[in-house]
C-alpha cells in the first residue's frame, strides 16, 4: 500500500503508541532542539536527525532504538532485506506513524509534533506508485501541485518543466494507466517534486522495474541530488546503493549494523590483499615459478589464463610476477588489485547472504 496523497496542512491518522520500549540514551552530539533550532536558521548541515527511534507493536519491534543523521543535500541510502524496518522507518519520518520511543527532527522540526511544517518541505515517493490512473500526467502534476498549495501561475510551469525533465513529455495528456511501470515510476517521482521540496524521501524507487527503466530512474535521483536535492532512499539492491549513495546505514531486524559510506563499509571488511592477473594464453610453469617465490602468500588459478595471488606484500607480489613471467616466457595482459564489493561488506557485517535481500522482496 502506497502513502495517501495528503496535503500538507491536513491531519494524519497516526494510530495509537506502541507498547512503552525505554529510550535510548542520547550521544553526545548537540541537544536535538538546540539543533532543530539552529537548522531553522540555516546555520546546521543536518536534514535528519535520528536518537533511539523505535517503533513495537504487540509482538513486533519493528525499529529498534536507531539512531543516524543526514546532512543537507546528501544522498543517503538505507539498507536493509524486506522486514528490516526501512519502510517503517520512512513512515516514521513522514509522520505516517507515531514513534513508541525515541526523537527524530525533519529539517529542524520535531517528528511528528510539527509535521504540517514538515509536509511542506519535503516530498515522499512510495514503494508503490500512488498517481491517479484516471487522470492523465499533466493533470496529476496540476493536482499534486494544488495539494500542495502551488500558486496556478506556477503550477503549470512547474508540471510541464516536470514532464520534460522526466521525459514524459509526449505521454503527458495520456492517462496514468497507460504508462508503463517505469513511466508510471517517475510520474510518481514528479509529482513528489511539484512543490520544489528540500528533501525527498524514495522508497525502494526502482524495484520492480527493467534494468533500462531502472537505469533511467537513478540518472534522475542522481540529477535531483546534484541540483541540491537531499534523497533519502531504502533500497535491497546492494550495487545501487554502491553506485548511488555519499553514505549509507545498513538496518537488519530493525537495528542498524553499520553506517558510513560504501568505500568505508568495504575498506572496514576488506581482508588480505588480492591480485588478479591475467595472461595472454595459459602457461603451466607460471603458477608454480610464481608460488616459489611468494611462499606467504596463496597462488590460485579460477581460469585458464587467470590467476590470483592471495595475501603477502603486493610489491613483492608484483616483482614475482614480472620474473616468473620472464623466466616462463609468459606474456601478461592485465594486472588488478580486486577490491571487495558492498555485497561482501554486506556479508561480513551481517551474516546475512545478498542473494536473501532479492529473494525475500518477490515473494
Amino acid at each position: 500500500m502506497g502513502y495517501p496523497a495528503v496535503p500538507p496542512g491536513s491531519p494524519t491518522n497516526l494510530g495509537r503508541n506502541g507498547p512503552r520500549v525505554k529510550e535510548a540514551s542520547p550521544n553526545e552530539a548537540p541537544e536535538l532542539g538546540a539543533v532543530d533550532t539552529m537548522l531553522k536558521r540555516g546555520k546546521m548541515e543536518w536534514a535528519i536527525r535520528v536518537e533511539g527511534l523505535t517503533k513495537a507493536y504487540r509482538d513486533l519491534v519493528a525499529v529498534d532504538h536507531i539512531s543516524f543523521q543526514v546532512r543537507e543535500g546528501e544522498l543517503f541510502g538505507l539498507l536493509g532485506p524486506n522486514g528490516a524496518g526501512k519502510t517503517t522507518t520512512i513512515r516514521l519520518l513522514t509522520g505516517l506513524l507515531q514513534p513508541s520511543a525515541g526523537r527524530a527532527s525533519v529539517l529542524g522540526y520535531q517528528v511528528p509534533s510539527e509535521i504540517v511544517q514538515v509536509k511542506k518541505k519535503i516530498g515522499v515517493v512510495p514503494e508503490q506508485s500512488n498517481v491517479y490512473e484516471e487522470l492523465t500526467v499533466i493533470e496529476n502534476l496540476l493536482f499534486m501541485g494544488r495539494l500542495y498549495g502551488v500558486p496556478r501561475r506556477k503550477r503549470r510551469e512547474r508540471a510541464e518543466e516536470l514532464v520534460e525533465t522526466f521525459r514524459l513529455a509526449q505521454r503527458k495528456k495520456s492517462p496514468a494507466r497507460s504508462l508503463s511501470r517505469g513511466m508510471r515510476r517517475a510520474l510518481t517521482v514528479a509529482c513528489a517534486l511539484m512543490h520544489n521540496p528540500r528533501l525527498l524521501f524514495l522508497d525502494e524507487p526502482t524495484a520492480g522495474l527493467d534494468v533500462a527503466a531502472a537505469r533511467a530512474l537513478r540518472d534522475l535521483i542522481q540529477g535531483l541530488h546534484r541540483q541540491g536535492v537531499t534523497v533519502f532512499l531504502t533500497t535491497h539492491y546492494l550495487e545501487e546503493a554502491d553506485l548511488l549513495c555519499e553514505r549509507v546505514a545498513i538496518l537488519v531486524r530493525g537495528r542498524i549494523a553499520a553506517s558510513g559510506s560504501p568505500a568505508e563499509l568495504k575498506k572496514a571488511t576488506q581482508g588480505e590483499p588480492v591480485i588478479e592477473v591475467r595472461l595472454e594464453k595459459p602457461v603451466a610453469r607460471f603458477q608454480n615459478s610464481l608460488s616459489l617465490r611468494l611462499p606467504g602468500a596463496l597462488t590460485t588459478a579460477p581460469n585458464p589464463g587467470v590467476l590470483r595471488i592471495v595475501g603477502g606484500d603486493p610489491a613483492q607480489a608484483l616483482e614475482a610476477l614480472f620474473s616468473s613471467a620472464r623466466e616462463t616466457g609468459a606474456r601478461i595482459v592485465a594486472v588488478n588489485t580486486l577490491q571487495p564489493t558492498l555485497e561482501e561488506a554486506f556479508l561480513k557485517i551481517t551474516g546475512l547472504s545478498p542473494t536473501i535481500m532479492a529473494k525475500e522482496k518477490t515473494r
